[in-house]
């Protein structure tokens, strides 16, 4: 009965990362498609470069909010601590590959961040703190998200995190760059219409 259970919190946590927050707001916002816009990333980044600040804020805070959710989606089932990384590494997989948007999602980030904010709030706060005054001045994204997410891991590391739990934090960043990658490898798509919602 757990593992159905189990399996199920799994699929959720799916279909919950799936939930194309960019796409949505541009469109009932804007009337356009993100993914015919900038680079065509459905994601917060791309959000703001198009629609400004207020945009990009708002689809960060939605798909943080998806990935924290996912995690406790698990909790609130009464599930071991394993279905709760599960989840949010579904969730992830969700945002990066969603099904209502034909497989083509962001890179991850924000949901990455939602869900370590579940499951290790403390250490991701700091980790989200540096990484927001960092991008803030320096405005390099990559360079920010390195040194926010890299103290996360350091820090679980040196309070003695399970080396199950080290290779979850790692696998599920690593997600992030894969992503970038295979966006760039594929290229952004421009017409709207190839890649409609299901």
């Amino acid at each position: 009965m757990q593992i159905e259970k189990g399996l199920l919190a799994v699929l959720l946590a799916y279909l919950l990362g799936s939930v194309p927050t960019a796409l949505l707001h541009s469109r009932w916002a804007h009337g356009q498609d993100i993914r015919s816009l900038g680079d065509g990333n459905m994601g917060a980044r791309n959000s703001k470069r198009q629609f400004g600040w207020r945009a990009g804020v708002l689809v960060a805070l939605a798909d943080i909010v998806k990935g924290a959710l996912a995690v406790q989606l698990a909790v609130l089932l009464g599930l071991p601590e394993i279905w709760h990384f599960l989840c949010g590494f579904f969730a992830v997989l969700g945002h990066d590959f969603p099904i209502f948007a034909r497989f083509k999602g962001g890179q991850g980030f924000a949901a990455t961040t939602g869900v370590f904010l579940s499951l290790f709030p403390f250490w991701t706060l700091v980790g989200f703190t540096l990484y927001t005054v960092l991008f803030l001045t320096t405005h390099h994204f990559d360079l920010a998200a390195s040194i926010g997410m890299g103290t996360l891991a350091a820090a679980e590391m040196l309070s003695g995190a399970s080396l199950a739990v080290m290779i979850f934090i790692i696998g599920i960043l690593l997600l992030i760059p894969a992503k970038k990658w295979l966006d760039r490898k594929r290229g952004p798509e421009i017409a709207a219409g190839r890649t409609g919602v299901n």
